[in-house]
């Protein structure tokens, strides 16, 4: 199997997985219980906590461990409307956020929020002027990705922060950096962001484990889940020691010789992007982007067939967001291409392991898909 997907889900390494198990069999008393095993296991998700928040630049006081990216955005965005609730109704975000910000952000819609949706250029950006435009007095929240999960446009979170610094608005900044954590500069303290969301699986960690970081200028919190007390009485149930361990494991390796690691990634992207670009009718999508999402399309070739081709052949590549679920791409449409370029968009998205011989491979998958295959009209 040749794995180019990496912005769906990582591989979890051997000692990711090793320590989980540890967790698991060894390390199994409640966080909350007062006898030995439960202290030991509460001192092991706090150790956890400060490597994970020593890498986000943090304290771990400000970390708090979620089930997943999208419930710490679902937490966030409604955090934030609670805080504001006395001050507005209105929410500023981009039309290319992850559904975990775009569903929540319907739904408000529909209890009386007005929602502005920042539309990208042709090349997939979001610029702070569109944000600055867009601010109003009754504004409460504005939520912001980092890296686009499908274009991987990097966004002016920290531009933002500034702007609304300077503009003295009451509004709360969030910041979706699943795709970002580890990839590019994710600094949320220096650039003064509310709330910054993360997930362990896609730096090689378990899936059902994320967090959120949430600033000291943001007070009286509104708790996602009432009940234990649990995370400072924030986020109630009982932790899930196994997936903190691996998210914390995950963590450590990742940062690792980081920079050579970022490094490889850009160059095996690079490569990929002017091998592909030699296929006719191939257009590469967005400018600007994080070292390990590269969106291209093979424009009059529909992107479901050619993931469907390739995934026979043992190769794995994406047509957008895997939680799309197969559904056309919100993000896709809101970028203005042409019928038949849209259609042939899909995701490749690399890893500090992926070789120049795997995206040979794909290469030669893609020319094979195209020569075998009709355009649409």
């Amino acid at each position: 199997m040749i794995y180019l997907d990496h912005a769906a889900t990582t591989p979890v390494p051997k000692a990711v997985a090793d320590a989980m198990y540890e967790a698991l069999t060894e390390q199994f008393g409640n966080p909350s219980s007062q006898y030995p095993l439960g202290q030991d296991a509460k001192q092991t998700v706090e150790s956890c906590r400060g490597i994970i928040a020593k890498a986000l630049g943090c304290r771990s006081k400000n970390l708090y461990f979620t089930s997943c990216g999208t419930e710490s955005d679902n937490w966030a965005i409604q955090a934030a409307i609670w805080q504001g609730r006395h001050s507005g109704k209105h929410i500023i975000t981009t039309a290319v956020e992850h559904s975990a910000v775009i569903e929540p952000c319907k739904w408000l819609e529909k209890q009386g929020y007005t929602v502005t949706y920042l539309q990208p250029d042709q090349d997939g950006n979001i610029h702070v002027e569109q944000v600055e435009n867009a601010l109003r007095e009754d504004t409460v929240l504005v939520s912001m990705m980092l890296v686009n999960n499908e274009t991987g446009c990097i966004f002016p979170a920290k531009e933002t922060a500034q702007l609304l610094k300077d503009k003295k608005s009451k509004a709360l900044l969030h910041c979706d950096a699943v795709q970002g954590f580890l990839k590019v500069a994710c600094d949320p303290v220096s650039w003064g962001v509310d709330m910054m969301s993360l997930s362990a699986h896609k730096i090689g960690g378990p899936k059902g484990i994320g967090a959120l970081y949430i600033a000291d200028s943001f007070r009286n919190v509104r708790p996602l889940l009432p009940g234990g007390g649990q995370e400072n009485g924030l986020r109630s149930g009982t932790e899930a020691t196994a997936q903190i361990v691996g998210f914390a494991k995950s963590v450590e390796l990742r940062h690792e010789n980081l920079t050579e690691k970022l490094r490889h990634t850009a160059d095996m992207k690079e490569y990929c992007r002017k091998k592909l670009m030699t296929i006719p009718g191939m257009v590469s999508v967005g400018k600007g982007t994080a070292p390990h999402i590269l969106a291209m399309a093979l424009a009059g070739y529909p992107s479901a067939n050619i993931v469907t081709d390739l995934g026979e052949k043992g190769i794995c590549i994406s047509a957008g967001s895997a939680c799309h679920r197969g559904k056309s791409s919100h993000v896709v449409s809101a970028l203005g291409l042409d019928k038949k370029t849209a259609a042939g968009v899909i995701r490749i998205s690399f890893s500090p392991d992926t070789t120049t011989e795997e995206i040979d491979s794909l290469y030669e998958a893609l020319k094979e898909h195209q020569e075998k295959r009709f355009p649409m009209l």
